[in-house]
């Protein structure tokens, strides 16, 4: 974090001596990735390359496959970092997504010197949903080292939670089936 422009502007450098580029980004390069940034430095540089954004698969999708299936319903992706975002506007989108009664995701939750942040956002929470909604937590989603479980809202702030934890909070109809977060989508089961 905090290097990303000076990995566009030197890929975009090395790119107008015709040179073969590859920038990488963990997960999806267009979900919280370096895709933006290198298309506009390219922009602001005037520099006619081809750019390539070849789709990753972003820590939301595999947080949800490990925790069944929470995503199969309308979402929101929301980060928690407030480096590059305004904590007002953070807190703005927390409120419009829980009144809306989406199932949220959370990125960059909290670091040991950042954890304001998580105590907030389950405030705001906690003012949409009630205290027994389930919550998955993914540290590390797909990579070594991965660590999952299922907890309550109320719970959330007992868990183990660092920037590489990715939190799916579910919406009003997410429930607990087979020890398994599931948001129903609503199929006539009988």
């Amino acid at each position: 974090m905090g290097r990303e422009v000076e990995r566009a502007r030197i890929a975009v450098a090395e790119a107008l001596e015709n040179k073969k580029v590859a920038v990488v980004s963990s997960g999806d390069p267009g979900v919280y990735g370096m895709a933006g940034v290198v298309l506009e430095v390219a922009a602001l540089a005037k520099a006619d390359v081809p750019i390539e954004i070849v789709p990753g698969v972003t820590a939301a999708t595999v947080a949800a496959s490990k925790l069944g299936a929470p995503l199969v319903g309308d979402f929101a992706v929301i980060s928690l970092s407030d480096l590059l975002t305004p904590w007002e506007l953070i807190e703005k989108r927390l409120n419009a997504a829980s009144a809306a009664d989406f199932v949220i995701v959370l990125y960059n939750p909290q670091s040991h010197e950042r954890t304001e942040p998580l105590v907030k956002a389950c405030e705001i929470l906690l003012r949409y949903r009630g205290p027994e909604t389930p919550v998955g937590i993914v540290r590390q989603a797909g990579r070594s080292g991965e660590a999952t479980s299922i907890t309550t809202l109320k719970g959330l702030l007992e868990s183990e939670v660092d920037m590489a934890t990715t939190i799916v909070v579910g919406n009003s109809t997410t429930r607990i089936v087979n020890r398994r977060m599931v948001t129903p989508r609503g199929y006539n089961l009988q």
